[in-house]
């Protein structure tokens, strides 16, 4: 096929693959320690929390046209729509996981003397990382899917991409292939990356046990 043999396949895959990554980093980056700051503060979980369960909900998609409104045609409304896939379900996952961490452990370690940054490294952070990894995955799920959807108005290189020309040239073959190409890297993604940290974080802080 064309596209393989000429390499466009992979430069599609390879723009696909910087985006739904960087994207994905930032939202993580950005979310976790709104969640950690959602979880030890009353006040702020109140006023934030129906707000995360409602945006945690939307998928990727449905950000395309505010972000193409916003930041036009290109690099910057895609990982928008990403970095809002993904965001919204990491920090409320994270607000999920501090809150189930009980009180009785939090004055245990300060009143053996952890501070507020040995809490939050010691006690509050590796409590929620469970939680944390399960919301990466699912959040990765809706940012490949609005990845998809992004590329095919708002950029000239991407799978996306390729699959919205393959239409507009009755390339059947090629929309097969990117369709497989899709699923092929989001399973390799999910099993060899997602499954592996979210089972080892879990197996870590003592919810389930090694087989």
């Amino acid at each position: 096929m064309e596209s393989i043999q000429d390499g466009t396949l992979i430069q599609h895959v390879g723009a696909s693959l910087l985006r739904v990554g960087l994207g994905t980093l930032i939202g993580v980056v950005t979310a976790v320690p709104l969640g950690i700051a959602m979880g030890v503060s009353p006040a702020i979980s109140t006023f934030l929390t129906p707000l995360f369960r409602f945006f945690s909900v939307l998928a990727g998609i449905a950000w395309i046209p505010i972000a193409t409104l916003w930041f036009g045609y290109g690099f910057g409304a895609i990982i928008f729509v990403i970095f809002n896939a993904v965001f919204f379900v990491v920090a409320y996952n994270t607000l999920l996981g501090v809150s189930t961490i009980p009180y009785a452990l939090r004055n245990a370690a300060a009143s053996l003397g952890a501070g507020r940054w040995a809490l939050l490294t010691q006690v509050l952070l590796p409590g929620a990382l469970p939680n944390i990894v399960t919301g990466i995955r699912t959040g990765l799920g809706f940012a490949w899917r609005g990845l998809i959807a992004a590329e095919m108005i708002a950029t000239n290189v991407g799978l996306g991409y390729m699959l919205f020309v393959a239409r507009d040239f009755y390339r059947t073959e090629v929309i097969v292939l990117g369709m497989i190409v899709i699923g092929v890297l989001w399973l390799l993604i999910d099993r060899l990356l997602l499954v592996p940290l979210e089972r080892s974080t879990i197996e870590r802080w003592g919810m389930v046990r090694r087989a």
